[in-house]
């Protein structure tokens, strides 16, 4: 654990941060990240300037110092806090972590599309699921939307989640500031596109990077709330012929576990894009938006209670030591 504060302090954060989330979600006006959206624009317009991308090193060395910009002083300004003494340590690091998380605007996204689908109401289901996904949705039947809905919802656990607990136990505040600027920059500059194919690479490696444990624990919590073995085998066969390092495990398992199947073609921008199958068994279905969510609830509060005993075990180690060896 990369962090001074106590591993009890730091678990106590980590539920004042998801109670947070739960109960306040997203916040309305002012979120951090917009502002952080704002300047990102603007030091990629300084630094990715036309022409620059027929040059692939130097552009992949602006990329890199884009990045370092970005980065460097917000997570040394959250390192810096984290020394605040007494209760003050403890509610930084919590509003810290509440800021990274999105459970609820998760939940928020994807049940209403569920709700729809049930209803019959195709347009308003195309209209919602257009919101969370980049394919088109225009013409998309309900089983394209319910398939759509529970693929970002099992990979969208991961970045709005998983990954934001898994930093913040690993090095608090300042870890979890890291993971959430990384992931912010990897969604805006990480394109295989003819602009970003070489600036973005950095970012996208990065976020691979700080993905890969955090996707790995994941997909094993997918697994352990729906068909274990199934899930287990999904992974193993199928995760590597995804185009994402780390989004192949956590979709792959996340359908093994809950019985669907996912992936196949897609159409992005008009064009069909052919992707592999992830999963196996039913189409997927209203029922199965709702189970991927439960998948990624109930991983949480494992995920807390597996922590709080970590922490208090920690605890009890540090108390038991000897002052002579301190």
């Amino acid at each position: 654990m990369l962090t001074a504060i106590a591993p009890e302090s730091l678990w106590l954060a980590a539920l004042i941060g998801v109670l947070l989330d739960a109960w306040l979600g997203e916040p309305r006006r002012w979120h951090p990240l917009a502002g952080f959206g704002y300047i990102a624009n603007g030091v990629e317009a300084w630094l990715n300037a036309p022409g620059i991308q027929d040059k692939p090193f130097s552009a992949m060395v602006r990329g890199a110092w884009a990045w370092a910009i970005m980065l460097v002083l917000p997570v040394a300004i959250a390192w810096a806090l984290t020394f605040l003494p007494g209760w003050g340590g403890i509610v930084w690091q919590a509003l810290a972590l509440y800021a990274a998380l999105g459970a609820r605007s998760l939940r928020e996204h994807v049940m209403p599309i569920a709700q729809a689908l049930r209803d019959g109401d195709l347009a308003q289901a195309r209209a919602l699921t257009a919101r969370i996904v980049s394919r088109d949705t225009e013409d998309a039947s309900a089983s394209d939307l319910a398939r759509a809905a529970v693929e970002s919802t099992l990979e969208n656990g991961n970045d709005a989640i998983f990954g934001a607990l898994f930093w913040f136990a690993i090095a608090g505040a300042p870890g979890v500031v890291l993971f959430r600027l990384a992931n912010t920059l990897d969604a805006m500059w990480g394109y295989r596109t003819d602009k970003f194919l070489y600036f973005g690479r950095p970012a996208a490696r990065i976020d691979d990077a700080l993905n890969w444990i955090p996707a790995r624990l994941t997909a094993a919590s997918y697994a352990i709330f729906g068909d274990v073995a199934r899930a287990i085998d999904c992974w193993r066969t199928q995760a590597s012929a995804w185009s994402s390092p780390n989004a192949g495990p956590v979709m792959a398992a996340g359908a093994g576990s809950l019985g669907v199947q996912l992936g196949g073609p897609a159409r992005y921008h008009g064009e069909w894009e052919a992707r592999p199958a992830l999963g196996c068994g039913m189409t997927p279905s209203p029922q199965h938006i709702e189970a991927a969510w439960r998948l990624i609830s109930r991983s949480m509060w494992m995920w807390l209670i597996v922590g709080g005993a970590l922490a208090l075990f920690a605890a009890s180690q540090a108390d038991s030591v000897p002052t002579g060896m301190l």
